[in-house]
């Protein structure tokens, strides 16, 4: 018995080399995944060479997908529509687990210890939270609301310090807080009457502000987390006032990317201009006209730039504005269907995907040139492994 345990160990021995020359031993903190909307893959890349490594097939529909990151970063959550959640080894590339939890699902967040994951879900309206390194789902809050006991969409998921998750709900106007410090045991503080339709939400790269678009109002809502018992403030309160609204092509996003030092640039509803909001008041000091209705306004990390991409029929321009003279520097024509974009972490490059011609861009953000380009399969969201140490990323 011994000799033939023995005599086993060599083939191990070179089965387990084989395994390690194909996949050798690296760090996690240049990688990313790129979502290929159509197909269900997701691609992984690394940015400092600015190369695919592989692809993950078999995530369902990533019509709108989102990702966060394990604390150690070497672990995916990503989000699809049809409500799978995946959770993908960066560096075996392999999906880990895969749980269908809802029918209709926009997103989700990690826990500030990186023991939960919540997804935010429109079909059940309601937040589910799972264990990290299972996928055991631990607690499911239901998004209702009124005397009827409706369910709404919930919308603008974010971590917040103290193992909280704060999301907004659209059909019904509030905004929760749910304190998951005893995963069995949530504590949800519900904040009524902030504004009709909150439609996103992001927290503040500090951690001590969230704020969530109105899509029914000409305003914001924001929440002190320091101070949650004084409920909802409107901020920027009738910014469209006495002007007709356009047609609104695509739901801007709002997230903590817009944060430019003392600054927020937030896109407006239904405006081609990007409000220019001081955080240290929250009020309203300046605007910029931009070419079409911006879906996302992000920040260079150093906050000297803040990059635009627009709704249809616009989404073909990429739009950089100076923060110091709040004037758009420069207009860029990437591709078709700019549908978003990421900053390397420190800031020296940006990656933009052109859904229609099949590519993601690279771009210096020092000259404006065009770098490199990387042929993916209709991608979309772009995620980088700096987003696992950020707080609301």
């Amino acid at each position: 018995m011994r000799a033939r345990f023995l005599d086993g160990i060599p083939l191990l021995l070179a089965l387990t080399l084989g395994a390690c020359a194909q996949m050798q031993p690296r760090g996690t903190g240049d990688l990313g995944v790129v979502i290929e909307r159509e197909s269900g893959r997701v691609q992984i890349v690394e940015n400092s060479g600015r190369t695919s490594l592989g692809i993950v097939d078999g995530l369902g529909d990533l019509s709108h997908a989102s990702v966060v990151y394990s604390r150690d970063a070497r672990y995916a959550y990503v989000f699809g529509r049809d409500g799978g959640l995946t959770k993908v080894d960066l560096l075996m590339r392999t999906i880990v687990k895969r749980v269908m939890q809802a029918g209709n699902s926009i997103g989700g967040a990690i826990s500030q210890d990186g023991t939960l994951v919540a997804a935010q879900n429109y079909t059940p309206g309601g937040v589910k939270v799972f264990r990290a390194d299972t996928l055991e789902l631990v607690a499911d809050i239901p998004a209702t609301y009124g005397p009827n006991r409706e369910r709404a969409k919930v919308v603008g998921l974010a971590d917040a310090p103290g193992n909280r998750f704060v999301f907004s709900l659209f059909e019904a106007g509030e905004i929760w807080i749910a304190d998951l410090t005893d995963p069995a045991r949530p504590k949800v503080d519900k904040l009524t009457n902030v504004g009709r339709q909150p439609y996103d939400g992001f927290i503040t790269p500090d951690g001590r502000y969230y704020l969530a678009g109105l899509f029914g109002d000409d305003g914001l809502a924001l929440v002190d987390l320091w101070h949650t018992e004084r409920g909802a403030t409107r901020i920027l309160d009738g910014y469209g006032k006495g002007e007709e609204k356009l047609p609104v092509y695509k739901m801007p996003h709002l997230r903590g990317w817009a944060i430019a030092g003392d600054t927020a640039y937030l896109p407006a509803i239904g405006r081609h201009e990007v409000l220019v909001v001081d955080t240290r008041h929250w009020h309203e000091v300046g605007r910029v006209a931009v070419a079409g209705q911006p879906v996302f306004a992000i920040a260079r990390p150093d906050g000297r730039q803040v990059w635009v991409n627009f709704a249809f029929p616009d989404n073909g321009k990429v739009q950089v504005i100076d923060t110091e003279t709040r004037r758009v520097m420069r207009t860029l024509e990437p591709g078709h269907a700019i549908l978003h974009l990421e900053f390397t972490p420190r800031g020296e490059a940006v990656w933009i995907s052109a859904r229609d011609d099949d590519r993601v861009l690279v771009y210096d953000t020092a000259t404006l040139a065009q770098i490199a380009a990387l042929p993916v399969d209709g991608p979309s969201g772009i995620f980088f492994t700096s987003r696992a140490g950020r707080v609301g990323f």
